[in-house]
């Protein structure tokens, strides 16, 4: 549970300092108006892309550890817990994919033309 939590703190941070920078470029807080800043923000669509791929707990993520282990000490607890792990597991990779797909691919919105491409925060 240890991993699961520095895990979480770590993703989470990363996730919530990525959406105060889309809010930065774009000045609102929805994020289907933030579509198309892969084009614009290469480097920010890359820490997206981390940050949704580690918040899916692929394997080289420490997320993966820590859900492991939770995983294997929730089944010998109870064994409803593989329908309830499972249905987290696939819908908290449903929303990072969601998240991922809503704020860096699609056509630009209206608003978004007057930012300029940066390679920095």
């Amino acid at each position: 549970a240890t991993a699961l939590m520095i895990a979480h703190g770590l993703t989470s941070s990363m996730l919530f300092c990525l959406a105060n920078s889309n809010y930065e470029r774009t000045h609102s807080r929805t994020m289907i108006l933030a579509r198309g800043l892969q084009t614009l923000l290469p480097l920010m669509a890359a820490w997206w892309l981390l940050a949704s791929l580690t918040n899916l707990a692929l394997p080289p993520s420490i997320n993966l550890i820590g859900e492991l282990f939770v995983v294997m000490s929730s089944f010998s607890w109870s064994n409803i817990t593989i329908i309830l792990m499972g249905a987290n597991i696939t819908i908290t990779a449903l929303y990072s994919l969601y998240m991922l797909i809503t704020t860096q691919r699609g056509k630009y919105t209206h608003h978004i033309n007057s930012i300029k491409p940066s390679f920095t925060r």
